[in-house]
């Protein structure tokens, strides 16, 4: 059979509620364990002995509120007598009250997508003991949630996969290692202290790993280190612009086996020289630049009798046109480069 509205009920749902008193012959006030309902006295019906009271205050009785203001009371014009049987009859239904909710009553499936926003939460009212595992989802936040005025105290939350910014793009990603007992510790800082970044974890010693992608380079207080190793020995240098590369090392003397027989020396290097078997002659440098160096050593001693000659390979020595040759015993010197003009001078005298 169709109907015209709402379709009535199949069953009947009994909701009323029935509250009963006894007389003493004095007492003109009984207190409701429940709120009276929306119609207020004319929404209720009071008995006494099996017969309906009239309710006004010029009649039978009156509907008020009783010690903690709630619409609970009824005062009787004059007191019933001692024994009589006093009960009240409500409806059952009300529109100003709401039980009390159960511990864990409310379930994900009673949350509507996008329904919890930070209006409906006071500050400091939800901590996470108050949550479930798994009983808020993202669906069920609302996309603008805004915490901003709110306290929301978190023990360890779990961060799946990344965080987003304000406009859903990537921030942060998280990758989860199984068994993970290392992890990275953030400290802010009172004034003139710095944040820091540290290692934490069981181990004693942990380091920390920044890896780039691909050919990207990392930048440390606007200095850009080189994107690969450097070969041995070499040293950190800057262009002047923060950029650093690796380059070998020029300062200093890089010395050379002992050298027996004739041979072409490279700047910046140091050589021992034995002239046991005969003399020897250390041709210089064919392009030498402005601070380059050469350094020789007598090795065995015996220069003064095979001597070691420094040929100037077409720059002059001392500002002349000659070669430079040592004859004295355990001799040693350093020839530095400085022009056209005067050629090779002695580092030292």
């Amino acid at each position: 059979m169709a109907y015209i509205g709402k379709r009535p009920e199949d069953t009947f749902r009994g909701l009323a509620s029935k509250a009963s008193f006894t007389g003493d012959g004095s007492t003109t006030t009984f207190d409701l364990s429940e709120n009276a309902l929306d119609g207020g006295t004319n929404d209720i019906q009071v008995f006494v002995n099996n017969v309906r009271q009239e309710p006004g205050s010029s009649k039978s009785y009156t509907l008020g509120l009783d010690g903690s203001s709630r619409v609970r009371r009824i005062t009787f014009t004059a007191a019933p007598a001692s024994s009589d049987a006093i009960y009240v009859i409500s409806p059952g239904r009300s529109s100003n009250e709401f039980n009390t909710v159960s511990d864990n009553a409310i379930t994900t499936a009673k949350i509507q997508d996008g329904a919890i926003t930070g209006a409906k939460i006071a500050a400091g009212t939800v901590v996470a003991s108050d949550i479930a595992d798994g009983s808020i989802t993202g669906a069920k936040i609302n996309s603008t949630f805004d915490i901003s005025s709110k306290t929301v105290t978190l023990g360890s939350p779990k961060i799946s996969t990344a965080l987003a910014d304000s406009s859903g793009n990537e921030l942060l990603k998280v990758t989860a290692t199984g068994s993970a007992v290392n992890e990275l510790t953030l400290a802010n800082a009172a004034t003139s202290g710095n944040p820091t970044i540290s290692a934490t974890g069981g181990d004693t010693n942990i380091g920390i790993s920044i890896l780039p992608k691909g050919t990207g380079k990392i930048t440390l207080d606007n200095l850009t280190l080189p994107a690969a190793d450097g070969t041995a020995d070499q040293i950190l240098t800057t262009n002047g612009s923060g950029q650093l590369s690796f380059v070998d090392n020029s300062g200093g003397t890089s010395w050379v086996a002992v050298k027996t027989s004739d041979f072409t020396a490279v700047a910046g290097e140091g050589y021992f020289v034995n002239t046991t078997s005969g003399a020897v002659t250390v041709t210089l440098p064919t392009s030498p630049s402005l601070g380059d160096e050469v350094t020789v050593v007598d090795y065995a001693g015996t220069a003064d009798t095979n001597n070691i000659t420094i040929n100037r390979n077409s720059h002059k020595i001392q500002g002349d046109a000659a070669n430079l040759t040592i004859s004295v015993e355990r001799a040693g010197f350093t020839l530095v480069y400085v022009d056209a003009t005067q050629g090779w001078l002695l580092k030292d005298k």
